[in-house]
Protein backbone atom coordinates (compact mmCIF):
# COMPACT_ATOMS: atom_id res chain seq x y z
CA UNK A 1 0.00 0.00 0.00
CA UNK A 2 1.41 3.48 -0.99
CA UNK A 3 2.47 5.94 2.00
CA UNK A 4 -0.06 8.60 0.69
CA UNK A 5 -3.30 6.26 0.72
CA UNK A 6 -2.04 4.53 3.73
CA UNK A 7 -2.13 7.96 5.70
CA UNK A 8 -5.80 8.89 3.65
CA UNK A 9 -7.23 5.19 5.56
CA UNK A 10 -6.00 6.55 8.76
CA UNK A 11 -7.44 9.98 8.66
CA UNK A 12 -10.58 8.74 7.22
CA UNK A 13 -10.50 5.59 10.05
CA UNK A 14 -9.09 6.17 12.87
CA UNK A 15 -7.82 3.95 15.52
CA UNK A 16 -9.62 5.52 18.33
CA UNK A 17 -12.92 4.61 16.45
CA UNK A 18 -12.38 0.45 17.86
CA UNK A 19 -12.31 1.91 21.36
CA UNK A 20 -16.38 1.78 21.56
CA UNK A 21 -15.92 -1.59 20.18
CA UNK A 22 -13.50 -2.62 22.16
CA UNK A 23 -15.11 -1.61 25.56
CA UNK A 24 -18.20 -3.88 24.66
CA UNK A 25 -16.33 -6.80 23.89
CA UNK A 26 -14.27 -6.54 26.62
CA UNK A 27 -17.23 -6.04 28.92
CA UNK A 28 -19.29 -8.87 27.77
CA UNK A 29 -16.88 -11.33 27.04
CA UNK A 30 -13.24 -10.65 28.07
CA UNK A 31 -14.22 -9.51 31.86
CA UNK A 32 -17.00 -12.78 31.87
CA UNK A 33 -14.73 -15.09 31.30
CA UNK A 34 -11.50 -13.60 33.46
CA UNK A 35 -14.19 -13.64 36.27
CA UNK A 36 -15.39 -17.89 35.39
CA UNK A 37 -11.79 -18.31 35.42
CA UNK A 38 -11.27 -16.50 38.91
CA UNK A 39 -14.27 -18.33 40.43
CA UNK A 40 -13.37 -21.49 39.14
CA UNK A 41 -10.76 -21.74 41.71
CA UNK A 42 -12.88 -21.04 44.70
CA UNK A 43 -15.22 -23.25 46.64
CA UNK A 44 -17.76 -20.92 45.51
CA UNK A 45 -21.79 -22.62 46.47
CA UNK A 46 -24.88 -21.32 47.89
CA UNK A 47 -23.76 -21.94 51.62
CA UNK A 48 -21.34 -19.88 50.77
CA UNK A 49 -22.00 -17.12 48.04
CA UNK A 50 -20.67 -14.11 49.60
CA UNK A 51 -17.90 -15.75 51.14
CA UNK A 52 -16.15 -17.87 49.04
CA UNK A 53 -12.70 -19.84 49.44
CA UNK A 54 -9.42 -20.14 47.18
CA UNK A 55 -9.19 -23.55 46.70
CA UNK A 56 -6.56 -23.54 43.94
CA UNK A 57 -7.37 -26.10 40.92
CA UNK A 58 -9.28 -28.59 42.99
CA UNK A 59 -12.63 -28.01 40.83
CA UNK A 60 -10.21 -28.74 38.00
CA UNK A 61 -8.44 -31.98 40.00
CA UNK A 62 -12.12 -33.49 41.00
CA UNK A 63 -13.54 -32.42 37.48
CA UNK A 64 -10.89 -35.02 36.23
CA UNK A 65 -11.42 -37.41 38.24
CA UNK A 66 -15.00 -37.66 38.49
CA UNK A 67 -16.15 -40.74 36.07
CA UNK A 68 -19.80 -39.05 35.23
CA UNK A 69 -17.79 -35.79 33.98
CA UNK A 70 -15.52 -38.48 31.50
CA UNK A 71 -18.70 -39.80 30.31
CA UNK A 72 -20.41 -36.98 29.70
CA UNK A 73 -17.08 -35.61 27.81
CA UNK A 74 -17.49 -39.19 25.72
CA UNK A 75 -21.36 -38.63 25.29
CA UNK A 76 -20.37 -35.21 23.84
CA UNK A 77 -18.12 -35.83 21.22
CA UNK A 78 -20.16 -39.20 20.04
CA UNK A 79 -23.02 -37.07 19.82
CA UNK A 80 -20.95 -34.21 17.94
CA UNK A 81 -19.05 -37.21 15.74
CA UNK A 82 -22.19 -38.46 14.24
CA UNK A 83 -24.18 -35.21 13.77
CA UNK A 84 -21.51 -33.46 12.30
CA UNK A 85 -21.34 -36.34 9.59
CA UNK A 86 -24.82 -37.10 9.09
CA UNK A 87 -25.93 -33.96 8.99
CA UNK A 88 -23.16 -32.48 6.22
CA UNK A 89 -23.73 -35.88 4.06
CA UNK A 90 -27.46 -35.32 4.33
CA UNK A 91 -27.16 -31.75 3.26
CA UNK A 92 -24.79 -32.49 0.31
CA UNK A 93 -26.84 -34.62 -1.02
CA UNK A 94 -29.67 -32.61 -0.51
CA UNK A 95 -28.00 -29.48 -2.13
CA UNK A 96 -26.97 -31.77 -4.94
CA UNK A 97 -30.54 -33.36 -5.73
CA UNK A 98 -32.38 -30.10 -5.81
CA UNK A 99 -29.70 -28.08 -7.59
CA UNK A 100 -31.55 -28.80 -10.57
CA UNK A 101 -34.44 -27.51 -13.18
CA UNK A 102 -37.17 -29.46 -10.81
CA UNK A 103 -40.71 -27.57 -11.02
CA UNK A 104 -40.96 -28.31 -7.45
CA UNK A 105 -37.30 -27.73 -5.86
CA UNK A 106 -38.34 -24.49 -4.21
CA UNK A 107 -41.22 -26.43 -2.48
CA UNK A 108 -39.21 -29.00 -1.93
CA UNK A 109 -36.49 -26.97 -0.63
CA UNK A 110 -38.59 -24.76 2.04
CA UNK A 111 -40.00 -28.18 3.47
CA UNK A 112 -36.76 -29.53 4.25
CA UNK A 113 -35.40 -26.23 6.01
CA UNK A 114 -39.06 -25.92 7.30
CA UNK A 115 -37.37 -28.17 10.64
CA UNK A 116 -34.75 -25.31 11.25
CA UNK A 117 -36.69 -22.47 12.00
CA UNK A 118 -38.54 -24.61 14.79
CA UNK A 119 -38.12 -23.51 18.36
CA UNK A 120 -36.44 -26.74 20.15
CA UNK A 121 -38.96 -27.17 22.55
CA UNK A 122 -41.55 -28.14 20.04
CA UNK A 123 -39.18 -30.56 18.50
CA UNK A 124 -37.97 -32.13 21.39
CA UNK A 125 -42.13 -32.79 22.45
CA UNK A 126 -42.73 -34.09 19.22
CA UNK A 127 -39.77 -36.35 18.82
CA UNK A 128 -41.11 -37.92 22.73
CA UNK A 129 -44.13 -37.87 21.37
CA UNK A 130 -42.99 -39.96 18.04
CA UNK A 131 -40.99 -42.69 19.56
CA UNK A 132 -42.41 -43.14 22.73
CA UNK A 133 -43.94 -46.60 23.89
CA UNK A 134 -47.13 -45.76 22.42
CA UNK A 135 -45.96 -43.05 19.22
CA UNK A 136 -46.66 -43.09 15.93
CA UNK A 137 -43.12 -45.03 15.25
CA UNK A 138 -44.26 -48.01 17.42
CA UNK A 139 -47.68 -48.25 16.00
CA UNK A 140 -45.69 -48.03 12.32
CA UNK A 141 -43.53 -50.63 13.58
CA UNK A 142 -46.45 -53.09 14.55
CA UNK A 143 -48.25 -52.28 11.52
CA UNK A 144 -45.90 -53.80 9.04
CA UNK A 145 -45.21 -56.70 11.31
CA UNK A 146 -42.20 -55.91 13.14
CA UNK A 147 -43.99 -55.74 17.24
CA UNK A 148 -41.07 -57.18 18.63
CA UNK A 149 -39.37 -54.25 17.72
CA UNK A 150 -41.29 -51.91 19.88
CA UNK A 151 -39.70 -50.26 22.85
CA UNK A 152 -40.01 -46.86 24.20
CA UNK A 153 -36.81 -45.76 22.48
CA UNK A 154 -36.67 -42.66 24.33
CA UNK A 155 -35.80 -44.48 27.88
CA UNK A 156 -34.22 -46.98 26.65
CA UNK A 157 -30.10 -46.76 27.24
CA UNK A 158 -29.34 -48.43 23.58
CA UNK A 159 -31.68 -46.25 21.99
CA UNK A 160 -31.86 -42.87 23.39
CA UNK A 161 -28.76 -41.26 22.10
CA UNK A 162 -29.68 -42.40 18.59
CA UNK A 163 -33.09 -40.34 19.48
CA UNK A 164 -30.86 -37.45 20.60
CA UNK A 165 -29.52 -37.48 17.02
CA UNK A 166 -32.00 -37.83 15.22
CA UNK A 167 -33.60 -35.25 16.44
CA UNK A 168 -30.35 -32.86 15.70
CA UNK A 169 -29.45 -34.48 12.58
CA UNK A 170 -33.56 -33.93 11.15
CA UNK A 171 -33.77 -30.10 12.64
CA UNK A 172 -30.74 -28.85 10.94
CA UNK A 173 -29.93 -30.88 7.39
CA UNK A 174 -32.07 -28.46 5.85
CA UNK A 175 -29.47 -25.64 6.98
CA UNK A 176 -26.81 -27.39 5.88
CA UNK A 177 -28.08 -27.61 2.44
CA UNK A 178 -29.11 -23.97 1.82
CA UNK A 179 -25.47 -23.25 2.37
CA UNK A 180 -24.16 -26.17 -0.18
CA UNK A 181 -27.03 -24.75 -2.59
CA UNK A 182 -25.46 -21.48 -1.76
CA UNK A 183 -21.75 -22.60 -2.44
CA UNK A 184 -23.33 -24.46 -5.95
CA UNK A 185 -24.72 -21.99 -7.20
CA UNK A 186 -21.82 -19.70 -7.01
CA UNK A 187 -19.48 -22.47 -9.50
CA UNK A 188 -19.42 -21.10 -12.48
CA UNK A 189 -21.00 -23.67 -15.17
CA UNK A 190 -17.97 -22.91 -17.32
CA UNK A 191 -16.14 -25.58 -15.70
CA UNK A 192 -18.50 -28.25 -15.99
CA UNK A 193 -18.89 -27.32 -19.76
CA UNK A 194 -15.26 -27.67 -20.39
CA UNK A 195 -14.99 -30.69 -18.56
CA UNK A 196 -17.71 -32.40 -20.71
CA UNK A 197 -15.82 -31.28 -23.58
CA UNK A 198 -12.85 -33.16 -22.50
CA UNK A 199 -14.94 -36.20 -21.75
CA UNK A 200 -15.26 -36.27 -18.41
CA UNK A 201 -17.95 -38.47 -17.04
CA UNK A 202 -20.45 -36.79 -13.79
CA UNK A 203 -18.68 -38.96 -11.07
CA UNK A 204 -15.64 -37.06 -12.30
CA UNK A 205 -16.54 -33.48 -12.47
CA UNK A 206 -18.29 -33.81 -8.95
CA UNK A 207 -14.86 -34.89 -7.78
CA UNK A 208 -12.98 -32.96 -9.58
CA UNK A 209 -14.81 -29.64 -10.32
CA UNK A 210 -17.72 -29.76 -7.11
CA UNK A 211 -16.58 -31.08 -3.98
CA UNK A 212 -12.89 -28.98 -4.73
CA UNK A 213 -15.09 -25.59 -5.40
CA UNK A 214 -17.76 -26.35 -2.41
CA UNK A 215 -14.88 -26.53 0.34
CA UNK A 216 -15.52 -23.20 1.75
CA UNK A 217 -19.11 -24.43 2.14
CA UNK A 218 -18.01 -27.70 3.81
CA UNK A 219 -15.54 -25.24 6.24
CA UNK A 220 -18.67 -23.31 7.34
CA UNK A 221 -20.79 -26.41 7.49
CA UNK A 222 -18.79 -28.90 9.42
CA UNK A 223 -17.41 -26.14 12.20
CA UNK A 224 -21.03 -25.32 12.51
CA UNK A 225 -22.18 -28.50 12.87
CA UNK A 226 -19.07 -29.55 15.24
CA UNK A 227 -19.55 -25.92 17.44
CA UNK A 228 -23.46 -27.11 17.85
CA UNK A 229 -22.62 -30.92 18.53
CA UNK A 230 -19.99 -29.88 21.24
CA UNK A 231 -22.26 -27.03 22.88
CA UNK A 232 -25.73 -29.51 22.69
CA UNK A 233 -27.86 -28.75 25.59
CA UNK A 234 -31.96 -28.38 24.58
CA UNK A 235 -32.36 -31.16 22.48
CA UNK A 236 -30.90 -33.65 25.38
CA UNK A 237 -32.81 -31.68 28.53
CA UNK A 238 -36.06 -31.67 26.59
CA UNK A 239 -35.94 -35.06 24.93
CA UNK A 240 -34.46 -36.83 27.75
CA UNK A 241 -33.01 -35.18 30.47
CA UNK A 242 -29.26 -36.76 30.33
CA UNK A 243 -31.13 -40.00 30.74
CA UNK A 244 -32.07 -42.95 30.77
CA UNK A 245 -29.28 -42.98 33.78
CA UNK A 246 -26.43 -41.32 32.47
CA UNK A 247 -26.50 -42.70 29.14
CA UNK A 248 -27.32 -39.37 27.28
CA UNK A 249 -25.86 -37.14 29.80
CA UNK A 250 -23.22 -34.40 27.72
CA UNK A 251 -21.02 -31.65 29.39
CA UNK A 252 -23.78 -28.60 29.01
CA UNK A 253 -26.37 -30.93 30.80
CA UNK A 254 -23.98 -32.06 33.35
CA UNK A 255 -22.52 -28.50 33.60
CA UNK A 256 -26.78 -27.35 34.34
CA UNK A 257 -26.73 -30.51 36.64
CA UNK A 258 -24.10 -29.23 39.00
CA UNK A 259 -25.30 -25.94 39.03
CA UNK A 260 -28.31 -26.60 40.04
CA UNK A 261 -26.82 -28.81 43.04
CA UNK A 262 -25.71 -25.21 44.19
CA UNK A 263 -21.97 -26.52 43.09
CA UNK A 264 -21.23 -22.87 41.82
CA UNK A 265 -17.32 -22.96 41.72
CA UNK A 266 -17.15 -26.56 40.51
CA UNK A 267 -19.98 -25.89 37.49
CA UNK A 268 -17.60 -22.81 36.17
CA UNK A 269 -14.44 -25.01 35.95
CA UNK A 270 -16.80 -27.31 33.96
CA UNK A 271 -17.73 -24.30 31.78
CA UNK A 272 -14.18 -23.49 31.33
CA UNK A 273 -13.12 -26.47 30.46
CA UNK A 274 -16.18 -26.36 28.12
CA UNK A 275 -15.27 -23.78 26.16
CA UNK A 276 -11.79 -24.56 25.51
CA UNK A 277 -13.14 -27.54 24.22
CA UNK A 278 -15.60 -25.87 21.88
CA UNK A 279 -12.79 -23.58 21.03
CA UNK A 280 -9.50 -25.70 20.36
CA UNK A 281 -11.88 -27.97 18.48
CA UNK A 282 -13.78 -25.59 16.15
CA UNK A 283 -10.36 -23.95 15.42
CA UNK A 284 -8.38 -26.99 14.62
CA UNK A 285 -11.18 -27.80 12.21
CA UNK A 286 -11.69 -24.46 10.83
CA UNK A 287 -7.66 -24.47 9.97
CA UNK A 288 -7.75 -27.84 8.62
CA UNK A 289 -10.66 -27.58 6.24
CA UNK A 290 -9.24 -23.40 5.66
CA UNK A 291 -6.12 -24.95 3.86
CA UNK A 292 -7.95 -27.84 1.97
CA UNK A 293 -10.30 -24.70 0.03
CA UNK A 294 -9.36 -24.21 -3.20
CA UNK A 295 -8.37 -20.02 -4.50
CA UNK A 296 -10.19 -19.37 -7.89
CA UNK A 297 -9.61 -15.64 -8.14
Amino acid sequence: MQPSKLRIEKTLYPGSLIIPAAIVFGFFYILPIIMAFVMSLTDWNLSRFYEPKFIGFENFEYIFNDPKFLLSVKNTIVFAVFTATLKTVLGLVLALALDRQLKTKNLMRTIYYLPAVLSMVVVGIMMKSIFSLDGVFNNLLGSIGLDFLQKDWVMNKSTAMAVVIFADVWRWTGFNMAIFLAGLQGIDKEYYEAAKIDGASGWNMLRKITLPLLMPAFTINIVFNVIGGLKVFDQVFIITGGGPGFTTQVLSTYVFTNYSQGLLGRSTAMSLILFIFVYGSSSIVNYILKKKEVDIS
